[in-house]
């Protein structure tokens, strides 16, 4: 485990992506898509093969943290953290580090809190905050 982690948070700083999951020894996800659409390719591309694996992401609000725990990984770097995001994966026993700690994600403006936290404040489930994060992430997709 603080193989992979550490493999993946060399990764995170080395190169312009946004997050890697790292799994026996090796990168087997990285992508530069920034928000909640990186993690949600990372689990329509591995499915299964998620479990287990190491993740670093350069923000983890309590929508990310609830992607990481239904997904399966076992530990968790974020450049960013929000006190929700920590919270959660507390909860889940999930090994987890990070640089900087907030109260909240904002938004891309930095107004408001992220949609994607508002989105997932009723959720407490995983799968739930999955499924509806998946299927409001593909009709926007869709727009």
């Amino acid at each position: 485990m603080c193989a992979d982690l550490n493999l993946a948070k060399q990764r995170l700083n080395q190169k312009n992506v946004s997050l890697v999951v790292a799994k026996e020894g090796r990168v087997i996800f990285e992508t530069e898509a920034h928000g909640i659409n990186g993690l949600l390719d990372a689990i329509k591309r591995l499915g299964d093969n998620m479990a287990d694996s190491s993740v670093a992401d350069r923000i983890v609000g309590r929508a990310a943290a609830l992607l990481l725990v239904y997904s399966g990984v076992v530990a968790v770097f974020a450049a960013t953290a929000s006190e929700g995001g920590i919270k959660v994966l507390k909860e889940h026993n999930i090994f987890h580090e990070f640089e900087r700690r907030v109260p909240r994600i904002l938004d891309v403006k930095k107004v408001d809190v992220c949609p994607f936290e508002k989105l997932v404040a009723k959720f407490s489930d995983p799968k739930e905050a999955y499924e509806e994060l998946r299927v409001r992430c593909i009709s926007k997709q869709a727009l």
